[in-house]
């Protein structure tokens, strides 16, 4: 819980100053973890004073609930426009694609999400539900795509779009942790590549045009 009275707004200058804390704070721990990032860590990072940051947060269990918050809008933000058109297998592929590219970037570190799920699930219960609720909305996008599938009969009446959400989402989070661990991309393309083809198995026939199909993919990515 915040510092703050919620009911009353925070000024432009506060908000922006809140808002520098929670960064400094998410890209500390997405460093270096919850446990070894402590509050002056994130006062240096953020450039305020120890007044200034209980000012807006009453601890650090406060600010980390934040840090999920933020953490969960990058996450959805940075899958953008792919997670919100997951309607053929293309659409499934090119997001794959891009979340292979995504954690190049990010020099396969994992997803913040699962490492701070890895710290927080079993410690604390309100961080958990705010996690639970982070990878309920991914999942949702997911399901989406798949429903609007089925709906227009590319997807077969048989195929339940939520289990199939889950099943893709979890691929992505195994992917992302055995990525971090061994240094490369390989596994996450492994476990999103046949996701996908589980997917696929649910397609009805023929699942979509030859034409729609996308050309192969390189190794340039991994």
């Amino acid at each position: 819980m915040s510092g703050l009275d919620s009911s009353r707004p925070l000024t432009a200058r506060g908000a922006a100053t809140r808002a520098r804390i929670v960064e400094a704070a998410a890209d500390l721990i997405y460093g270096h973890g919850v446990e070894r990032t402590s509050l002056d860590d994130v006062m240096a990072a953020a450039g305020v004073s120890k007044s200034q940051l209980y000012h807006y947060f009453a601890d650090k269990d406060a600010l980390v609930l934040e840090v999920i918050t933020l953490q969960t809008e990058r996450a959805m933000g940075a899958q953008q426009p792919h997670l919100g058109a997951l309607d053929s297998l293309p659409a499934l592929r090119s997001w794959r694609d891009a979340i292979v590219r995504l954690n190049k970037v990010a020099r396969i570190r994992g997803c913040p999400l699962g490492s701070l799920a890895s710290e927080l699930a079993n410690d604390s219960e309100e961080a958990r539900k705010r996690l639970a609720a982070s990878f309920g909305m991914w999942s949702d996008s997911i399901e989406r795509g798949l429903a609007a599938m089925r709906a227009r009969g590319t997807l077969a009446p048989s195929a339940d779009p939520h289990e199939l959400a889950v099943a893709v989402l979890g691929a992505v989070q195994g992917g992302l942790l055995l990525a971090k661990t061994t240094r490369t991309n390989r596994p996450l393309e492994l476990a999103l590549d046949m996701a996908i083809d589980h997917v696929a198995r649910h397609m009805t026939s023929p699942p979509e045009h030859p034409q729609q199909r996308p050309p192969p993919r390189s190794r340039k990515d991994r």
